[in-house]
């Protein structure tokens, strides 16, 4: 039984990865690794109802600012918070999409603040 449930849950993934991996691509084209561009635009992909606030470019333009942003970005696409606030399986995976880009992204940032 359970089985079936995750073979059905894999099955609509895939069929939402079709659908939703060129929105991804279009949202993240041109800005891979560049933290401040993925914040300043996150609102773009998340939509409405994902509860993220919009930060402008002029909003982070510190280090500390971006690390103040990007933390609040990570608790709104936590692949765990979602599953605490009962996220669709089409949310899960743009915030799943968008966590790596994010996390990539503050990885090259944290490195060249070093």
């Amino acid at each position: 039984m359970r089985d079936l449930l995750a073979q059905r849950e894999q099955a609509e993934k895939n069929r939402l990865a079709e659908a939703l991996d060129a929105d991804i691509k279009r949202w993240s084209s041109g800005k891979q690794g560049n933290l401040r561009a993925l914040l300043s635009t996150l609102q773009y992909i998340l939509g409405p109802d994902s509860g993220w606030q919009p930060v402008t470019l002029t909003e982070i333009v510190t280090a500390a600012a971006v690390k103040k942003a990007y933390r609040k970005a990570t608790l709104c696409v936590h692949p765990d918070k979602l599953q605490q606030r009962g996220a669709s399986l089409q949310q899960k995976y743009i915030c799943e999409k968008v966590f790596d880009l994010l996390k990539e992204a503050w990885n090259r940032f944290s490195a060249e603040e070093k």
